[in-house]
C-alpha cells in the first residue's frame, strides 16, 4: 500500500506539470489578449505596445512559462492578477471553500442516494431496477446547467423557496449556507446520483451471485447482515472507483453551475479569467484543480485498502 501511495505522488509531479504546461499553451493561442482586455478599445497602439513589454507578453511562450513557473517552484507564488492586479493564491483561498463545499455536498448526496438506490434495486428487483436504469438515462441526458435553470424556476423564482443566486459563508449563518448551497448541489448531483446508482447496482448483483452469499445463507445468517455487510463491502470497490472519477467531473461542472448560480467559486473565477485572457490566474486554478484530484485520488487508493486487506499488504 505504502508502494502504490509513494508511486502516485510521484505520477502526480509531471502530471501537474504538464496541465499547467498544456494549459499555458492552449490560453496563449486563443483569439485575443490581456491587454485588449485591460485597456479597452481606445487605447492607442503605443499604449498597447507599452504595457505587452511591461506585463512581458512580448517574450516567446515558452520564456513566459518558465518565468511562471521558477516563480511557483522557487517561491511558492501564483504571482498577482494580470487584470486586477491581486494576489492570485489570496483569491483562491477566498473561493474554493465555495467549490469544495459545493462539489463534496453533491458527492455526499448522490452517494448516500446512489448507493441506497443501487443497493435496494439489487436486492429487490422488478419496478425498482428499471427505476433505476431509466434515472440513469436521465442523469446522462439533462446538462447540469439546464437542470440548474428549471430548479431555479421551479424552486426559486415560482414558490420562492430557496434563493435562486448568492452564497452565505457558513460563519455567518450555518442555516443560510445550507439554503444557498441547495439548489446548486441538487443541480450538480442528479447526473452523478445515476451513476453511482447504476454501479451499485450492477456490482452488488455480482456480489449477491457469488458462492460465498449462498454459503452465508445456508450458515443461516440474515439477509440484512449478508447485504450490508458482505456483498456491498465487496461490490464497494468498482463504487468507490466510479465516485472518484465522478468527482472530477463535479469539478469541470462547477463552471456552468456557478455561473447559474452567481456563486463565488474556483470556476467561476477560471471562466472570467479565461475571458479576459489572464494567464496566471487560469494557470493557478489548473494547478489547484490538478492537486485536488491527486488528493482525490490518493484518498480512492487509501480506500482500497480499507475495503479490501489484500490491496493494504501489497
Amino acid at each position: 500500500m505504502r508502494q502504490l501511495l509513494a508511486h502516485r505522488l510521484l505520477v502526480s509531479l509531471p502530471l501537474i506539470l504538464v496541465v499547467s504546461a498544456i494549459t499555458f499553451v492552449l490560453l496563449s493561442l486563443t483569439p485575443g489578449n490581456v491587454v485588449a482586455s485591460i485597456l479597452g478599445p481606445t487605447a492607442t497602439r503605443q499604449e498597447y505596445a507599452h504595457l505587452s513589454a511591461q506585463l512581458g507578453l512580448n517574450e516567446a511562450i515558452w520564456t513566459q512559462y518558465w518565468h511562471w513557473l521558477t516563480q511557483l517552484v522557487l517561491h511558492g507564488s501564483f504571482g498577482t492578477s494580470l487584470t486586477g492586479g491581486i494576489s492570485i493564491w489570496g483569491e483562491i483561498k477566498s473561493r474554493i471553500g465555495v467549490t469544495l463545499s459545493l462539489v463534496i455536498g453533491s458527492l455526499i448526496v448522490s452517494g448516500v442516494i446512489g448507493i441506497g438506490l443501487g443497493v435496494a434495486s439489487a436486492v429487490r428487483g422488478g419496478v425498482l431496477g428499471r427505476a433505476v436504469d431509466v434515472i440513469s438515462m436521465a442523469g446522462l441526458a439533462f446538462p447540469n446547467f439546464w437542470l440548474a435553470l428549471l430548479l431555479v424556476s421551479a424552486l426559486a423564482v415560482s414558490v420562492k423557496l430557496l434563493p435562486a443566486t448568492g452564497y452565505i459563508s457558513p460563519g455567518q449563518s450555518p442555516l443560510e449556507w445550507l439554503r444557498s448551497l441547495l439548489l446548486p448541489v441538487l443541480s450538480l448531483s442528479f447526473g452523478t446520483l445515476a451513476a453511482i446508482a447504476k454501479q451499485t447496482r450492477e456490482s452488488m448483483l455480482d456480489a449477491l451471485s457469488r458462492d460465498f452469499v449462498r454459503t452465508l445463507e445456508l450458515n443461516g445468517l440474515p439477509r440484512r447482515s449478508i447485504v450490508l455487510k458482505h456483498a456491498l463491502r465487496n461490490a464497494a470497490i468498482p463504487v468507490i472507483t466510479v465516485m472518484g472519477l465522478l468527482f472530477v467531473g463535479l469539478l469541470s461542472g462547477t463552471v456552468l453551475v456557478e455561473s447559474v448560480f452567481a456563486l463565488p467559486g474556483l470556476g467561476g473565477l477560471a471562466l472570467s479569467a479565461t475571458q479576459s485572457h489572464d494567464l496566471p490566474t487560469v494557470q493557478a486554478v489548473a494547478v489547484v484543480f490538478t492537486l485536488i484530484v491527486v488528493v482525490v485520488n490518493l484518498l480512492v487508493d487509501l480506500a482500497y485498502g480499507w475495503l479490501d486487506p489484500r490491496i493494504r499488504r501489497s
